[in-house]
C-alpha cells in the first residue's frame, strides 16, 4: 500500500478503506510517511470530506493510536463533559462537583488554554499546589471513592491528533468538520467514560461561529460516540458575549464558587443546569431534565456541591479553605476600570476581542511557552442589553505590569458596542442533538 495512493484516491473524492486509514494514521505516527503526503492528504480531505463511515474509521484509529484509559473497573456509568472552547467558560468548575455531589461518576480528562480561550487546568491551577498529572492507579481511586477526578492527559494519549492538528494548524485545514469532530472525539473516547455530554460554542468566541456549522458539528460528534458506543448528547450554546461576568484564571475560579454557593451570574447557572442535568440522565440517575435540574438546583442550596468542591481539592492536594476565603487565590495588584464612552445599552459585547484583552493582560498564552498570570483578567460589569451611563465601568481589568493596560483597552474598545435603543440579551442554549434525532 503506498500514501501516493491514498491521497489520489481522496483527491477524486473516492470514499477510503478501512486499510487505508489505518495505514495513513500509523504511518503517521511511527514517522514511516512523512509530513507532506499527510499534508496533502488534509487538504484533499477539506474539499472531498469524508463520509459518516470514514469519519467513524478515522476517530477510532486515532483513539488508539496511543494509551487509552479503561475505567470499567469503577461502579456505574461514569460520564465526562467537553465543551469547544469559549470566552469565560468555567464550567467545569461548577460541573464537576456538582454532578458528583448528585451521585454520578466524573472522570474528567481537561486541557490547558492557547489563545483567547482559557483551559480547565490552567484556571484549576489558580489553587495552590492542586495535582492535575494524576496516575492513572490515583484517577481511578478518586472517581471510585468520591465521585469526581480531574487530570491532565497523558503525553501519550491519542498522539495521533498531536500530530494531526499541528500540521492542520499549519496548512489551513483546521475548519473542516470530520476532521474537528475526530480530533474532539478521539480524544473523549480514549479516556475512558462511558457517555458524553458536549457543549458545542457557537459565535465570535466559540469554535463554530454559524449556527449551521454549529448543529453539523454536534451531528457528527454525536454520530461518532453513538457508532463508537457511547452515548452522547450535544448542547449547542451561545458565545456572543462571554459565559458569565469573569474571564481570567482566579476570576473565574472565585466565579464558579460563587455559582456554587448560589450567587452566580444567570447564564453560568443556566449553562451548568442544562449541561448537569444531561449528564445526570445518561448516568441513569434522572430521567428527566426537570427533575435532574431541581435535584442539581437542591445540592446548591443544603452545600453539598460546595463540599465536593472541597472534598476534590484536598484529595488533589489543594487547599480547600481557599473555597472559603478568596483573598488567599491568586490577586492581582492593578486594576483598572474600562468606562462608558456615552450612555444607552449595550447593543453587543464581541466575546473574541474580551478574550483578547484577557490574554493581552497576562490571563492566556499568546504562545505555547508563554507563562500563565493566574491573578490576571477581566471582571465584566455590563452585558449585552445591559443599560449603562456615560463613564459608568463597563469593565475592570486586573494585571500585575500596569503597561498592559493600553493594548487591553483598546480590544476592549473593539468588544463593547454602545447603543441608544435596547436590545434583548441572547438565549443561552441554542439547541442540543441527541440519538433520536440523527436520521438512520
Amino acid at each position: 500500500m503506498r500514501m501516493y495512493d491514498i491521497i489520489s484516491n481522496k483527491k477524486l473524492g473516492k470514499e477510503l478503506t478501512e486499510e487505508e486509514i489505518k495505514f495513513f494514521v500509523n504511518g503517521f505516527v511511527e514517522g514511516s510517511i512523512p509530513d507532506y503526503q499527510v499534508s496533502a492528504l488534509l487538504m484533499a480531505i477539506y474539499f472531498k470530506e469524508l463520509n459518516k463511515k470514514e469519519t467513524h474509521l478515522l476517530t477510532h484509529f486515532m483513539m488508539h493510536s496511543g494509551d487509552t484509559i479503561d475505567l470499567s473497573s469503577l461502579s456505574g456509568i461514569k460520564v465526562d463533559k467537553h465543551s469547544t472552547g469559549g470566552v469565560g467558560d468555567k464550567t467545569t468548575i461548577v460541573l464537576a462537583p456538582l454532578v458528583a455531589a448528585a451521585g454520578a461518576s466524573v472522570a474528567k480528562m481537561s486541557g490547558r488554554g492557547i489563545g483567547h480561550t482559557g483551559g480547565t487546568l490552567d484556571k484549576l491551577e489558580s489553587f495552590s499546589n492542586i495535582d492535575l498529572g494524576l496516575t492513572q492507579d490515583k484517577f481511578l481511586e478518586s472517581v471510585e471513592t468520591i465521585g469526581i477526578a480531574v487530570s491532565g492527559q497523558t503525553a501519550n494519549l491519542v498522539p495521533a491528533d498531536k500530530k494531526l492538528y499541528a500540521l492542520r494548524d499549519v496548512t489551513a485545514t483546521v475548519n473542516q468538520i470530520s476532521l474537528i469532530a475526530s480530533s474532539i472525539m478521539s480524544k473523549k473516547l480514549a479516556s475512558g467514560s462511558d457517555a458524553i455530554v458536549l457543549d458545542v460554542k457557537m459565535g465570535s468566541g466559540g469554535f463554530m461561529e454559524t449556527k449551521e456549522d454549529a448543529f453539523e458539528l454536534a451531528k457528527a460528534m454525536v454520530e461518532i460516540g453513538e457508532g463508537l458506543e457511547r452515548e452522547t448528547v450535544a448542547v449547542i450554546t451561545q458565545m456572543e458575549e462571554p459565559l458569565g461576568r469573569a474571564i481570567g484564571n482566579a476570576l473565574e475560579v472565585k466565579e464558579a464558587i460563587a455559582t456554587l454557593q448560589g450567587n452566580g451570574p444567570e447564564d453560568l447557572l443556566e449553562l451548568c443546569l442544562e449541561l448537569g442535568a444531561n449528564m445526570l440522565i445518561l448516568a441513569k440517575k434522572e430521567s428527566s431534565v426537570e427533575s435532574a435540574k431541581n435535584r442539581l438546583k437542591a445540592c446548591i442550596s443544603d452545600g453539598s456541591a460546595l463540599n465536593k468542591l472541597k472534598e476534590f481539592l484536598e484529595n488533589q492536594g489543594g487547599n480547600p479553605a481557599e473555597v472559603d476565603d478568596l483573598s488567599l487565590l491568586p490577586q492581582a495588584k492593578f486594576t483598572r476600570t474600562f468606562n462608558s464612552p456615552t450612555s444607552g445599552y449595550v447593543g453587543s459585547l464581541d466575546a473574541l476581542h474580551v478574550g483578547l484583552a484577557s490574554m493581552l493582560l497576562g490571563a492566556g498564552r499568546q504562545t505555547k511557552e508563554s507563562i500563565i498570570d493566574f491573578a490576571a483578567g477581566i471582571v465584566l460589569h455590563k452585558k449585552i442589553g445591559e443599560a449603562v451611563k456615560k463613564d459608568e465601568p463597563l469593565a475592570t481589568l486586573h494585571a500585575n505590569d500596569e503597561k498592559l493596560f493600553d493594548a487591553a483597552f483598546a480590544s476592549l474598545t473593539e468588544a463593547y458596542h454602545i447603543q441608544e435603543t435596547s436590545v434583548n440579551s441572547p438565549d443561552l442554549i441554542i439547541g442540543s442533538v441527541r440519538a433520536k434525532d440523527l436520521v438512520v
